[in-house]
């Protein structure tokens, strides 16, 4: 006799996002799983006396949403009420960033640290009208001259410091940058408050890091938000000694414990894969191995709920700051790449391919954050060559961002089954920015994604939040259209893909990517039942559309985490 399910849905659409991407009417649920899925009539006929029921009315239904590169803590911990949003459309222009600051510096202790996150020239209306004005110390200065403040841009790459943060952090006329970072300084010579890649380091480190609690806070808060986006897992992609001083702290060890102690409790509310971060970016062979000593998730937590999957290695930096290790320098703009030839180039390579190799040997996937064309063929020689010498059955290894990666090298990822994790939804905020940088031409070419699938590898795609907001179905459109988010600009029109790959990547795809997809990532009969049930037809849908698509519905082991109408009365 066929068992009765606790709760069904009807009348729907539901992509279960299987091999064949077949089609559904409705489904099933019972003790947290998928018991059936099919045709109205067929699941309808599972109903019993206690079954609670939801018409579907014709709305879409999905897997639970798998975000496979998303920073959780540190995007909750640069937010309200932990630090001030600066991103667009939050604020437009220097002068409403200066309010915010001005309005924080009122509401705290003279002397106490003001931080934010999310600005970017790109948007601000002072340096769309004036390209020589840049974000100055002395803008925040007059705001909050009694507050040392420090800004992160929305890249993470970059900080704005007025004079107060500088001071404590003892940048001055003639500070020395540490290597790979720059202090900007004016025409004079004097610090302009702007400081890049590791230089951030030299005011984050004298900002006081949020506590274990406050970071169980942040994680809590976090999980909220992307319940209501319809995302039921994702990856922390870096947590450990290497990330002390990446996103404020946020990226440290601290948090990894934060969430064990959530997962422990039962009290963590997403499904969370770790990249264990054990060494910085710049670091050696020499600091991963030392930061892998005792770092990783005990036994006795759920590993359903939280899990380390691997290591996180940094090959170069990000477009389009200075760091991304390109064949070719940038077109112009003022930005530079790294472009490292001869001798300096083979030491490069060689750290880098001893880290992988270390990292392989252990057991560990790796995940490798990688933008430069000359990186990834490096990273893609590294990761050849480290099984080759340790051989391992589906290692699963990715390249992490991939942004130019060639067809020569897309070709080997494929053919040795490792996949890239991709961000359409930087894309789409950069596309402009970056015909100015590396030309029109590179910048069509970059994050090639249906490249990627053409050539067989699994592709997945996060929203590297606090970089984007992890608003997946604006990472969709981006996929479908290439479109720029500033003049809606096409770039590169032979890079779109369709519905079925675009939600394959925020699915089965990262499902695979977890070691998970033989229990999530698709709505098949004895998997768990996370679900995402959208306010209206996703197929039907104008592709312009698509990111404005509410999100009614989160399922999370068949119990509804999210009700939209509900959380609106």
């Amino acid at each position: 006799m066929p068992r009765t399910a606790d709760l069904i849905l009807t009348g729907g659409d539901v992509l279960t996002v299987d091999d064949a991407f077949s089609v559904a009417q409705a489904v099933a649920v019972r003790d947290g799983r998928i018991l059936a899925v099919g045709g109205d009539a067929e699941i309808t006929a599972l109903a019993g006396p206690g079954t609670r029921r939801i018409d579907l009315a014709g709305r879409t239904v999905l897997p639970g949403i798998n975000d496979s590169h998303l920073h959780g803590a540190a995007w909750a911990l640069t937010r309200p009420p932990f630090a001030l949003d600066l991103g667009h459309p939050a604020v437009e222009s220097i002068a409403d960033i200066a309010q915010a600051v001005r309005r924080a510096a009122a509401a705290v202790p003279a002397g106490e640290w003001i931080t934010g996150l999310g600005w970017d020239v790109g948007y601000l209306s002072e340096c769309l009208s004036d390209p020589s004005r840049r974000p100055h110390r002395t803008d925040l200065d007059a705001a909050a001259p009694g507050h040392p403040v420090c800004l992160t841009d929305f890249s993470g790459h970059m900080v704005w410091a007025n004079s107060a943060a500088l001071a404590r952090a003892g940048v001055a006329r003639g500070t020395q940058a540490p290597a790979g970072g720059v202090i900007e300084t004016d025409t004079a010579g004097e610090p302009t408050g702007i400081l890049k890649e590791t230089a951030q380091a030299l005011v984050q480190a004298m900002v006081p890091p949020a506590s274990v609690e406050q970071r169980k806070q942040a994680i809590r808060s976090a999980v909220a938000a992307l319940h209501a986006e319809g995302i039921t897992s994702y990856t922390e992609p870096g947590l450990g000694p290497g990330g002390t001083e990446i996103l404020g702290g946020g990226l440290g060890t601290a948090t990894l414990d934060a969430y064990v102690e959530l997962a422990r409790a039962g009290e963590l509310g997403c499904r969370v894969r770790v990249l264990l971060l054990p060494a910085p970016m710049g670091g050696s062979a020499a600091d991963l191995t030392a930061g892998l000593e005792g770092l990783g998730v005990p036994g006795d937590v759920p590993a359903r709920r939280l899990a380390v999957i691997g290591v996180k290695v940094f090959a170069d930096g990000v477009p389009p700051n200075e760091t991304a290790w390109m064949h070719e320098p940038y077109a112009g703009g003022g930005h530079g790449a790294l472009c490292v030839h001869g001798a300096d180039a083979a030491l490069k390579e060689a750290e880098l391919a001893e880290m992988i190799r270390v990292a392989h040997a252990a057991g560990h996937q790796l995940g490798v954050h990688v933008t430069g064309d000359r990186a990834i063929d490096a990273v893609v020689d590294a990761l050849v060559a480290a099984q080759r010498a340790h051989p391992r059955p589906d290692a699963r290894h990715y390249v992490i961002h991939g942004d130019f990666a060639s067809a020569q090298s897309l070709a080997r990822l494929a053919a040795h089954g490792y996949g890239i994790n991709m961000n359409p939804a930087i894309k789409w905020t950069i596309a402009d920015l970056m015909d100015d940088i590396v030309g029109s031409e590179r910048s069509a070419y970059q994050w090639p994604v249906r490249s990627a699938v053409e050539e067989g590898i699994p592709v997945c795609v996060g929203s590297d939040a606090p970089i984007t907001a992890p608003n997946w179905r604006r990472g969709v459109a981006a996929m479908l259209l290439r479109e720029s988010k500033a003049t809606g600009r096409v770039s590169g029109p032979d890079q779109r893909v369709t519905l079925e790959t675009a939600l394959r990547a925020y699915t089965a795809n990262p499902a695979r990517q977890d070691f998970a997809e033989a229990w999530k990532g698709s709505i098949e009969a004895g998997k768990v039942a996370d679900l995402c049930v959208l306010g209206g037809d996703l197929r039907a849908a104008d592709p312009h559309d698509i990111p404005d698509l509410p999100i009614d519905l989160t399922l999370l082991d068949g119990r509804i985490v999210f009700d939209r109408r509900a959380s609106s009365r």
